[in-house]
């Protein structure tokens, strides 16, 4: 059976700038594989390309065995691929309970309800008719991730999630993915804490200036080795 996701030889640019260099990389279903790497290594240059924000070949990217690269990105999210983008990017003029239903308009089906985004996220519930600018960060996150999941996915892409927050929400939001992944959705985390990275995935993916420095099992990938992919030397 092919894996879920297959990126092969992906390249992505910005104008004149090449981002991405002939990335590869495989997430099977129900796996959790984290993407890790300097600012500007292209991280988020390969989430955004896997959520069609950027066009690529067709055959580039591949999800449960269909070409995906050259669709928009509506037609990304029908297929069963949900992104909680850098910064969250919430719509401000909208309260929590709006944001989160906005995620539905894929028209999915799956467990992913609103009381289910609830139960996960209390704080939501508490505060679902507040504007989302009236949030703090974390749960700006919260709703970021609740709204991901209201589009039934079945396969998550989590871009820095917790970049900016405080130790304690970071814990909340990691102890929060095992409920997320429970059922077999499977997720792309991208992570600037390695330590929080390698404790929640199966498989590591380090990326330096655009290209893969290092592919390995979370288990067995080295300090040495991250190191060595991390900084380049």
């Amino acid at each position: 059976m092919p894996d879920l996701l297959q990126i092969e030889a992906l390249d992505a640019r910005y104008g004149d700038v090449q981002a991405l260099h002939g990335v590869s990389l495989d997430v099977a279903e129900g796996e959790v594989a984290a993407v890790i790497g300097a600012n500007g290594a292209g991280k988020t240059t390969l989430m955004r390309s896997v959520a069609g924000l950027l066009r690529s070949r067709p055959d580039a990217i591949r999800f449960q065995g269909r070409p995906i690269g050259a669709l928009p990105p509506h037609e990304i999210a029908r297929q069963g691929i949900a992104l909680v983008p850098e910064g969250r990017l919430l719509f401000p003029s909208l309260t929590v309970e709006e944001n989160l239903l906005i995620g539905g308009q894929a028209g999915r089906k799956g467990p992913w309800t609103l009381a289910r985004v609830r139960r996960l996220f209390p704080v939501l519930e508490e505060r679902r008719h507040h504007p989302s600018t009236a949030l703090s960060g974390g749960q700006q996150q919260m709703v970021a991730i609740g709204r991901a999941l209201m589009a039934n996915p079945t396969l998550i892409l989590m871009d820095e999630i917790s970049l900016g927050l405080a130790p304690v929400v970071i814990k909340q939001i990691y102890d929060a993915l095992p409920g997320i992944t429970a059922e077999g959705l499977a997720a792309v985390i991208v992570e600037q804490d390695i330590a929080k990275a390698l404790s929640v995935s199966s498989r590591l993916t380090c990326l330096s200036e655009g290209r893969v420095a290092l592919q390995a099992p979370a288990a067995t990938a080295t300090r040495e080795a991250i190191s060595r992919a991390y900084f380049g030397v």
